[in-house]
């Protein structure tokens, strides 16, 4: 699935266009995700304006989440409600699409993207990606299914069942070429202030598992950060230190973002190293963390005072019991 992620997430940079009000791209898709396993299907689909998702679905009542007030866009209840029953039909016809012309085998994981992305003074691209248990099977546009060269003769023949369907197909690209474009817009219009926060990031250091003898990773935590761009770096002085290692972006419950940064370190040089955060909730004031070690002093004194705790409380309940 992580694939699809990194082929369909558009970069999405909220700012003020002139006409319309947007940086390009904006961008609206919906994954789905099937599984048939046990002889039944299980469905999970999710919305995602740009790399924010705002909608998920209900596969018990087949009906929409909006995760965000504003998540209705600018579409009226009817509208949704047609939405919602075109979703259902399309898992049916999917399901029984897939019984009829490719099931041979007992669990088969079926993952589905389609959406629209749109570009100022451009017009917009719609997209539909097919995968099959992880791998490129087929895609649709400009009315026409195409199969993947990884896809065989399975989704050749898959493609060719589905060509021949122009009212399913005339419906399909509707869908893309019309109702997407404005339900993206609308959806971006209504999220706006949302989209265009500025959320300052949280950083704090810790020590990681030892690369080896004699050596410290060294690791920076950014948490809680919005919008998404951020850099992070290992400092000594105004050198950058080139052992940086970032990880990938993960995702708060919040709709904010993590990120670590660590560095692979001997032990002896990690005195006057610092952690840089550059955001742009910041206005220009980094953070920066300095790499500051337990000393051995502190640990003795550390372990002093927990002594001289338990000698205290060893004293109290032999007092007591005297």
């Amino acid at each position: 699935m992580l694939f699809l992620l990194l082929l369909l997430l558009a970069a999405l940079i909220p700012g003020s266009d002139s006409e319309i009000g947007f940086e390009e791209p904006v961008s609206y898709h919906v994954i789905r995700i099937s599984t048939f396993h046990n002889h039944s299907w299980v469905h999970v689909g999710s919305g995602w304006l740009g790399e924010l998702q705002t909608h998920s679905w209900n596969s018990s009542s087949g009906t929409f989440i909006f995760l965000y007030p504003w998540s209705r866009g600018n579409f009226s209840n009817r509208e949704l409600v047609d939405l919602e029953r075109f979703f259902r039909v399309h898992i049916i016809e999917v399901q029984e699409f897939f019984m009829d012309h490719l099931m041979s085998e007992y669990q088969v994981d079926l993952q589905m993207a389609a959406g629209c992305e749109l570009h100022s003074g451009k017009g917009f691209i719609s997209f539909v990606h097919v995968a099959i248990q992880g791998s490129d099977f087929m895609s649709f546009q400009n009315k026409t299914w195409s199969p993947s060269p990884k896809g065989g003769r399975k989704a050749w023949k898959a493609c060719k069942a589905l060509n021949l369907r122009q009212g399913r197909t005339e419906r399909d690209h509707r869908l893309l070429s019309v109702t997407c474009p404005r339900f993206a817009l609308g959806l971006f219009d209504a999220g706006k202030a949302h989209l265009q926060r500025q959320v300052k990031p949280e950083a704090w250091l810790s020590s990681g598992p030892s690369p080896g003898p004699g050596h410290l990773l060294l690791v920076c935590h950014v948490s809680g950060f919005y919008p998404k761009p951020v850099w992070v770096m290992w400092m000594r002085g105004e050198q950058e230190q080139q052992g940086t290692q970032r990880g990938d972006f993960l995702p708060n419950g919040d709709g904010t973002w993590h990120l670590r940064a660590t560095l692979d370190v001997a032990a002896g040089e990690a005195a006057g190293l610092a952690c840089r955060v550059k955001h742009s909730s910041l206005g220009g004031q980094d953070l920066v963390l300095y790499w500051a070690p337990h000393s051995a002093l502190g640990l003795i004194l550390l372990a002093v005072i927990v002594a001289l705790a338990l000698l205290a409380g060893l004293g109290f309940w032999f007092g007591k019991c005297w």
